[in-house]
């Protein structure tokens, strides 16, 4: 199993990016999705999750409002649309899948396959 993040750049305050994250040898509808983001000196940190059994999502406070993610069943591949970055969102960003597609979580300790990350750089 491989995951593939991308998508992750430089972007000024309140701008956007999409980062994606594409599979191979599994199939997304069968795994819960979660992005994950870890800042220098930081824990790594749950930003948001989604069953693909009944599509339920949670989001990090931190970024309610301003993250979507969301899969693209004809391509296997999944999204995290950020909108109206700050600076504080500057992270690697890493995607990942849970065996239980019906269970979602923000822990990164449930997750059994990730991606390696992509760096997301907020600044002016």
């Amino acid at each position: 199993v491989q995951l593939q993040a991308s998508g992750g750049g430089l972007v000024q305050p309140r701008g956007s990016l999409r980062l994606s994250c594409a599979a191979s040898r599994l199939i997304f509808e069968d795994y819960a999705i979660g992005w994950f983001r870890q800042a220098p000196g930081k824990e790594r940190e749950g930003v948001s999750c989604f069953s693909s059994s009944d599509g339920s999502t949670d989001y990090a406070d931190s970024v309610k409002g301003r993250f979507t993610s969301f899969r693209d069943s004809a391509k296997n591949t999944v999204y995290l649309q950020m909108n109206s970055l700050i600076p504080e969102d500057t992270a690697v960003y890493y995607c990942a899948v849970d065996s239980n597609p019906n269970f979602i979580s923000l822990a990164a300790v449930v997750y059994d396959y990730w991606g390696q990350g992509t760096q997301v750089t907020v600044s002016s």
